[in-house]
């Protein structure tokens, strides 16, 4: 069939043909409302195409933009066969090497869909890819789109207008390149130290996490989904923090949850607030509830993606959601990539096959299934009756009304050149630089010889360790070792312990936060010969007790380039951070903790809301980034 044509009805209203049938239907029509045009379409589609709209795929792009015809490394098929033999009409991608790339594959791809019976236009959705962490089962690096902090340096930052000014950047470069739906925000909260997931959330403050998911919302969504938008899927449905010992819910030894503190209702209220602010989708967890009791009821110990009493009793019918339900990746089938497998996520049920868990999911109540292809076993499961239609319908209602809110039935297309110009420009990464500066976290500044190591003096000697010494030198003298300095900067990672078993298991720091007792040796070795200023890289909490006893001056910072880092310790654009997550005192404090309600007070070395908040006054004669952009500024003006 060839590509829709843009044709004039009698009337000259300008439409897509995307039936080529030489008629403006009524889903055609721009003028009709979303809720008609989705009606409409619902009732010419056929089976298969309904099907197909109820399953997300991971997709890779070809080189050079184009359109894969073969499995990559991480998709399972050929785009032409799953976009017109299977019709799925959503992808999630990962990696993209450039904004026009990006966009001409965009193009490309949304042509070959118009070549389907309807021209159902294609969702391209996206985990975060603005900040730091590439790990393809949470987030990428940014690639060439512009650099932010990670969502727990938004928080850290606690300025909803920055949060809210990162959400709108970001939708328009995803918007650029054909993103329109982001599997974010992940509004989880952080109370369990050891979880690997935390970089990616808003912190462990229910308050705080839902002030963010404010802003994030409105800034990828507007007011209502529109042409303009971003949807956003809100993850992960009712709270994944509390994940048991810390282990997280992808692998089979983190399957479960558990709610000594009895705060479920406390990990529900971000979701809450996403619901009020129009969510255009809701991600529940792997996680399975272990004991959690609701209203009375006993709740089923199977995974989230799987409950019923959790999707359709509590969001759908107690919480009033209507929106769509897509659940997270692989709940269905094992994942083999090379010689590794990820199992299916079938916590709790295990033993049912394929479709017995495909069923226990359309019994949940959710609508699409996430990282999977099988249009088959649900082709199965409604020709044996085992699925109604009118099942099918209703989550084909659910997925195809967002399209037509975004306005992708009218216009999927979007223009190479501008995609290179505004992905990544000048003026979003310099406003990324600065957040990320402001988001530093200072939570020791001890006096040494009657000063305190921040600001950073000019014309110091100084020797780094895990910082580029290229930048350090503007900021100094970069001399070899500790005895030649007068001032040492190093920069370290939040503690793990490594595992490699599991696809994808490399990736995820796990386990203990203690720091191994070589690294704390080789910093007191630099501390007794120099002034030491230490930053810890934080993708979770760590064990900070013997850093406060060896470091002058201690800052944490959650997703911050080296650069950013330096301007903030010399003052040039001053640190504001105050901690998202409590930092605890011992490892036998985070043993003890109870997972869904975070630190108690007595093993808590740092609580939330902690920093020493450092602002231009504190740093005599240094004039800020703002300070000299105002100068600037105003001798532009008495210039001309």
């Amino acid at each position: 069939m060839p590509s829709p044509e843009t044709r004039h009805a009698p009337d000259g209203t300008l439409y897509r043909d995307l039936n080529s049938n030489g008629v403006m239907d009524v889903y055609e029509d721009p003028r009709r409302s979303p809720h008609e045009r989705t009606e409409d379409l619902l009732q010419r589609l056929s089976l298969p195409e309904k099907i197909g709209l109820m399953f997300q795929t991971v997709i890779e792009v070809g080189p050079d933009g184009a359109v894969l015809e073969a499995p990559g490394k991480i998709s399972k098929s050929g785009t032409s066969d799953v976009v017109l033999g299977k019709h799925l009409t959503h992808f999630n991608v990962h990696g993209l090497s450039s904004a026009r790339s990006a966009a001409r594959w965009n193009n490309a791809l949304q042509r070959l869909a118009a070549k389907s019976p309807h021209g159902i236009p294609v969702t391209i959705s996206t985990d975060p890819r603005h900040a730091f962490v590439e790990n393809s089962g949470v987030s990428f690096a940014e690639g060439p789109f512009s650099k932010w902090p990670d969502a727990m340096g938004l928080a850290a930052l606690d300025d909803p207008e920055t949060t809210l000014r990162f959400a709108d950047i970001a939708r328009e470069e995803y918007r650029a390149v054909g993103i329109r739906a982001a599997l974010h925000p992940q509004v989880d909260l952080a109370t369990e130290p050891r979880w690997c997931r935390q970089l990616q959330t808003f912190g462990s403050d229910s308050r705080r996490v839902s002030v963010h998911t404010t802003a994030y919302l409105k800034g990828f969504q507007g007011d209502e989904l529109g042409s303009d938008s971003v949807s956003c899927v809100t993850k992960h449905f009712p709270g994944g923090g509390p994940q048991k010992d810390g282990e997280d819910a992808h692998f089979p030894y983190g399957r479960e949850q558990v709610y000594p503190g009895e705060a479920f209702e406390n990990h529900l209220a971000p979701f809450e607030t996403a619901i009020a602010h129009g969510t255009a989708g809701i991600m529940p967890y792997y996680g399975m509830p272990i004991g959690l009791t609701l209203d009375g009821e006993p709740i089923e110990e199977v995974g989230f993606g799987y409950n019923r009493q959790i999707v359709q009793i509590l969001l759908r019918e107690r919480l009033g959601y209507d929106g769509v339900v897509v659940t997270d990746w692989e709940l269905v089938n094992d994942n083999h990539v090379g010689d590794q497998v990820l199992p299916a996520r079938a916590w709790g049920v295990e033993h049912l096959d394929a479709r017995g868990r495909m069923l226990k999911i359309l019994e949940a109540g959710c609508d699409q299934f996430g990282g999977e292809e099988c249009v088959e076993l649900l082709t199965e499961l409604v020709d044996q009756g085992l699925v109604a239609e009118e099942r099918i319908d209703q989550s084909a209602r659910r997925i195809l009304l967002v399209k037509f809110q975004l306005g992708l039935f009218d216009d999927p297309f979007v223009d190479e050149l501008y995609a290179d110009l505004i992905v990544g420009d000048a003026r979003h990464n310099a406003e990324g630089e600065r957040a990320q500066s402001r988001s530093v976290v200072v939570v020791e500044n001890h006096e040494t010889a009657g000063a305190t190591l921040l600001p950073l003096q000019p014309k110091q000697r100084i020797y780094v360790d895990g910082i580029d010494p290229r930048l350090a030198a503007r900021y100094g003298h970069v001399v070899a070792t500790p005895a030649e300095a007068d001032i040492a900067l190093v920069r370290i990672g939040a503690p793990f312990e490594p595992r490699d078993d599991l696809f994808l298991e490399s990736y995820f720091h796990q386990g203990g936060l203690e720091f191994r007792p070589g690294l704390i040796y080789a910093l007191e070795t630099i501390a007794s010969q120099v002034p030491l200023v230490v930053d810890v890289q934080l993708d979770r909490a760590a064990v900070l007790t013997p850093l406060t006893r060896i470091a002058g001056t201690l800052t944490v910072t959650f997703g911050v380039s080296d650069e950013a880092l330096l301007k903030a310790w010399s003052g040039e654009v001053p640190p504001e951070g105050k901690l998202p997550i409590a930092i605890p005192r011992s490892m036998d404090d985070v043993r003890a903790v109870a997972s869904d309600a975070g630190l108690t007070e007595s093993a808590t070395l740092y609580p939330v809301g902690h920093g020493l908040h450092l602002g231009s006054t504190d740093f005599p004669g240094r004039q800020t980034e703002g300070e000299r952009d105002t100068q600037s500024a105003l001798a532009g003006k008495t210039s001309a």
